[in-house]
């Protein structure tokens, strides 16, 4: 079981910026697992669960197109928590964000409780 709390959701301006943060409750990228992972996902109102960003415990990272050159994820060196810098925001970008690790070489996943985003035009 992992436990996972995000923070830094808030209301912001188009063109603004936030930070969310994400802290899982044991280390993910000091797994055995180059698979295992940590992201980020959103959730619009009446839109399905797509992926942000998300980066491997090899190092790899994924972005959404639609969040490539203004999202950056990034983590920590004791490889417990993962951030999501998000600049230039626009009103598309609200949604609830929620962390995701996954671990056991993918076979096991957990979401933290989410954290809402709203960008006013």
């Amino acid at each position: 079981q992992v436990q996972l709390v995000e923070s830094g959701g808030g209301l912001v301006q188009a063109g603004g910026s936030l930070r969310l943060s994400c802290v899982a409750d044991r280390s993910i990228f000091s797994s055995i697992y180059s698979s295992d992972a940590m992201g980020w996902y959103r959730q619009a109102p009446g839109k399905q669960r797509e992926m942000v960003a998300t980066m491997t415990n090899g190092g790899s990272t994924v972005y959404a197109d639609s969040v490539k050159g203004r999202f950056t994820i990034s983590r920590d060196n004791a490889g417990n928590s993962v951030y999501l810098q998000m600049n230039s925001l626009k009103p598309e970008d609200t949604a609830v964000y929620y962390c995701n690790a996954r671990i056991n070489g993918g076979l096991s996943s957990y979401w933290g409780q989410g954290t809402q985003v709203t960008v006013s035009s």
